[in-house]
């Protein structure tokens, strides 16, 4: 059997989702993954990223991880993305990527590939869910396999049970208010697994 090979695709402005990012490797490592964490290209213009404290600090602590191209999608088995919700959708920073895989798309470099996706907001009813659906809408037009989490483990229930995908409601202080550790580290493994099978299935 092959090890199967994760892109960990982020977006983060106040770090929360370059943590599940961080998880989602430790987690994937451990089932034997390949594994490259990678962020999305940053839209915003460098004046307002330095005039907020808190995504400015994200920037420097993500100014390191490589920017995601196509190579790494064609590259990788899986992929997991991470994104905050922005009125009950991914964020333009994540949408402007995703937009621009039609290449891909086109010359079939999509198919197959296994997907989970997680998510942040403020509330816990803050479009979550939204974020994650709009996401996978995207996925199914790849042609992509989507592994959610379901209830398959229940380390899940005390994350706050979102079977979409790891989802963590974050306060005004910018820390989390669930503990999804255990979760994104499941929904990782869970994500290898599948494309384990998917990949070793297709040999």
């Amino acid at each position: 059997m092959s090890n199967v090979k994760l892109a960990v695709v982020f977006y983060s402005m106040s770090g929360t989702n370059y943590q599940l990012a961080r998880w989602a490797e430790e987690g994937a490592k451990e089932a034997g993954a390949e594994v490259k964490v990678l962020k999305v290209e940053e839209l915003a213009p460098e004046s307002v990223v330095q005039g907020n404290e808190a995504w400015k600090a994200t920037a420097d602590a993500t100014k390191d991880v490589p920017v995601v191209t196509s190579d790494d999608i064609e590259w990788a088995d899986a992929i997991i993305f991470s994104a905050p919700t922005r009125f009950g959708n991914v964020p333009s920073q994540m949408k402007q990527f995703l937009d621009t895989q039609g290449g891909l798309w086109a010359n079939g470099k999509t198919i197959n590939k296994v997907v989970s996706a997680m998510t942040s907001a403020q509330n816990p009813h803050g479009g979550q869910e939204a974020t994650l659906l709009s996401l996978y809408t995207s996925m199914m037009h790849w042609g992509a396999i989507i592994a959610t989490p379901g209830y398959t483990d229940p380390v899940l229930f005390g994350a706050g049970g979102n079977p979409y995908g790891t989802s963590v409601s974050v306060d005004q202080d910018g820390k989390m208010i669930e503990d999804v550790e255990g979760a994104v580290k499941h929904q990782a493994k869970r994500t290898v697994t599948v494309a384990e099978w998917v990949k070793n299935g297709n040999q």
